[in-house]
């Protein structure tokens, strides 16, 4: 076994991938949100009561009626799922504030739930609080209602509300930017202020992180399927881009640039219902476990994080059919991913000609890493190897980000205790996380090889499972 894995890891790295002019880097803030991994999204208001999926901005404000608004149900649902946080639509295009916001009058405040006394941000803060969520605000800035909208005045009127939501509600863990822009109530559209908006983010909550198109801190996917790309880089290069329709192409968004000069990582939104608001005729065509099984390998198992849309319903509830596939989904990534069958496996690396145990890629801690590479200029390889075989088909591969992303091609090969190679699987980016699924083999090896790379790769984690079969990734 020696000799042939001192033949295969002696590679040279094709010299394009060293010409490189800077390697981003995550904030603290940023790796601590790449540990989100998985989340709530709530889209929530005048559109849960008229039906509509976009309003218009005229609808009544006493339409807006939830009588039975319970936002501790919300969270200890979102707990119940395995979520880590909630981001509520505080304000979405129709301009309509779940707040009492001081600089409109299209607001909780004048809508006869709660005899105008009520502030649907303020419960659910408080909620999040008592049930160690974390709390995120999405306000778009479109407002087809306020009479501003289209004026250098509308601008002012947005940091004002921006600065209302991180005084009265904070912490803010993340802002949400939509980046739609429409025509107001006078047939005119905004010049968004997108560096007086970032300004007054980082002036306030330095320590929250804000989405948008291009970030700062935090990318669209390119799609709301909940499907990051297959090659999914962290970096970005933002240069002469604007959220919306100034962003860059949805493929450039689903994969990142290679040799992009920012650190801004992809978030997957997607809906549990076909809709992003609740609408009653979805009831029956909520996404079941298994589906969101399956979303979550394409997003969190491609490097990104997952944004989950779980719209309340008119009560002011999440729905029985939503809550009962959000506890089904964390009960089949918990039976899924909780026995590594190659923990604490013997592991190798090879070091200037000779092996070297390498003890952090299975020991079950992302604390401890390991780096598999000497040079940039040639890669080398890990080998694993169980104790018995082991019938396996889903492997997980965790890249420590916290001096970069490196890894831009690998290659696994799968062995038996026989010495036969029994499977060969490539791919390109691991990021935080890497979740590859084949069917299954019996395998008593697993050698990982690094064989591109931006910079010297930092190895977190490799792991093995065996998961249902009809859950593998097609």
């Amino acid at each position: 076994m020696m000799k042939r894995m001192l033949s295969l890891w002696m590679i040279m790295i094709p010299a394009f991938c060293l010409a490189q002019a800077a390697d981003p880097r995550p904030t603290r803030v940023q790796m601590k949100w790449h540990e989100m991994e998985f989340y709530l999204f709530m889209h929530f208001g005048p559109n849960t009561f008229t039906d509509k999926e976009w309003g218009q901005g005229n609808e009544a404000e006493e339409l807006f009626n939830p009588t039975n608004l319970d936002c501790e149900q919300w969270c200890r649902i979102a707990r119940s799922s395995g979520a880590k946080g909630i981001i509520i639509t505080a304000k979405h295009h129709d301009g309509f504030c779940l707040w009492p916001s001081r600089f409109s009058t299209h607001t909780v405040r004048e809508s006869k739930w709660r005899n105008g006394k009520g502030d649907v941000l303020k419960d659910l803060s408080a909620a999040c609080k008592k049930y160690g969520l974390k709390f995120g605000v999405y306000i778009s800035p479109w407002d087809r209602n306020h009479p501003d909208y289209g004026t250098e005045k509308y601008n002012t009127v947005f940091v004002n509300m921006m600065k209302e939501l991180f005084t009265n509600y904070g912490p803010i863990w993340e802002l949400w930017w939509d980046g739609a822009n429409g025509e107001g109530p006078n047939g005119k559209k905004q010049v968004y202020d997108w560096d007086r908006f970032k300004r007054t983010v980082q002036e306030l909550s330095p320590n929250t992180v804000v989405f948008s198109d291009i970030g700062p801190h935090i990318r669209w996917c390119g799609n709301e399927n909940g499907i990051a790309g297959p090659t999914n880089w962290n970096r970005l290069d933002t240069a002469g881009y604007t959220p919306g329709a100034g962003a860059p192409s949805q493929s450039v968004l689903n994969s990142g640039n290679e040799n992009g000069l920012n650190w801004i990582p992809a978030e997957c939104d997607v809906s549990i219902r076909p809709g992003w608001f609740y609408h009653e005729a979805e009831d029956t065509r909520v996404k079941t476990a298994e589906e969101l099984h399956t979303l979550y390998l394409k997003s969190v198992g491609r490097g990104a994080n997952l944004l989950l849309n779980v719209p309340p319903d008119r009560r002011g509830l999440i729905h029985e059919r939503d809550s009962a596939a959000l506890v089904g989904f964390y009960a089949l990534r918990k039976k899924n991913f909780s026995d590594d069958i190659f923990k604490n496996a013997n592991t190798y690396h090879l070091v200037h000609g000779l092996m070297k145990k390498a003890p952090a890629l299975s020991d079950g801690n992302d604390l401890t890493a390991e780096s598999i590479t000497e040079t940039v200029q040639e890669s080398v390889g890990v080998e694993l190897k169980g104790r018995s075989n082991e019938g396996i088909n889903c492997i997980v591969l965790k890249e420590d980000l916290s001096k970069g992303q490196h890894c831009a091609k690998f290659k696994l090969l799968l062995f038996n205790n026989k010495d036969l190679l029994v499977k060969e699987i490539t791919g390109t980016t691991i990021g935080r996380k890497r979740i590859i699924t084949f069917p299954s083999e019996v395998v008593n090896t697993i050698e990982l090889t690094i064989e591109e790379q931006k910079g010297i790769t930092l190895i977190k984690g490799i792991e093995a499972y065996l998961i249902p079969e009809g859950l593998v990734e097609k």
